[in-house]
């Protein structure tokens, strides 16, 4: 593996700076200009029927598939419930499906997503699990970078007894292009606290998720 993964608030901190240089930002006619002149680069023709309004819609396309720029974690995580009736036994949210794109090639990554949680202070709503993954998928990825940055989001937000982040996920850079493998698999997996103590707990994680 060469790619290297930054903590969270390091990477936070890049697009928060990112999305505070609007000047640096091209305009949305400069972007509809960038998709036209690739159009002509694969040896298309923009000017035809078909083509006409492509790069307006790649660029609302790409406003869609990358809004994660423009979220917080720290937001969706705001409210912990804290009254659970002294629940402290495991939280999972298994089979949370996700699409991200490869950062190396800005084609899809298509994958799901397992979280499973020992709470400490409180709990947190259970969509707000699986939007902390759509927000980080929506941005340009390694899957590696990105099973960090969930990990380490819910742990800031939740700081429960222990965490652990799986991700289930096909690249199709591996699969439409290069060695061309399809449905090859990559898994990756981030403990945090009891989980990362206790194998027996990773075990039981495991072992839930592929009941």
């Amino acid at each position: 593996m060469d790619a290297v993964v930054k903590p969270l608030s390091a990477r936070q901190a890049d697009v928060a700076d990112a999305g505070k240089s609007g000047q640096n930002k091209p305009t949305r006619a400069e972007a509809e200009a960038a998709v036209h002149t690739l159009l002509r680069w694969i040896g298309e023709d923009p000017a035809r029927e078909g083509l006409l309004d492509t790069p307006k819609r790649v660029v609302r396309a790409y406003e869609e598939l990358f809004s994660g720029y423009s979220e917080s974690p720290v937001e969706v995580l705001d409210r912990v419930f804290e009254e659970v009736e002294g629940y402290s036994d495991i939280v999972l949210v298994r089979d949370i499906p996700f699409f991200s794109h490869c950062e190396h090639h800005m084609v899809p990554i298509i994958g799901k997503a397992h979280i499973a949680y020992y709470p400490e202070r409180g709990v947190v709503g259970l969509s707000k699990l699986a939007r902390v993954v759509e927000l980080f998928a929506r941005r340009l990825q390694t899957q590696e970078a990105l099973t960090a940055q969930i990990g380490d989001a819910i742990n800031d937000a939740l700081q429960p007894r222990g965490l652990a982040v799986m991700i289930e996920a096909e690249h199709l850079c591996m699969a439409m292009r290069g060695i061309q493998k399809q449905g090859a698999t990559t898994i990756t997996s981030r403990f945090n606290g009891v989980f990362l103590d206790d194998p027996a707990l990773q075990a039981r994680f495991f072992m839930l998720v592929r009941q």
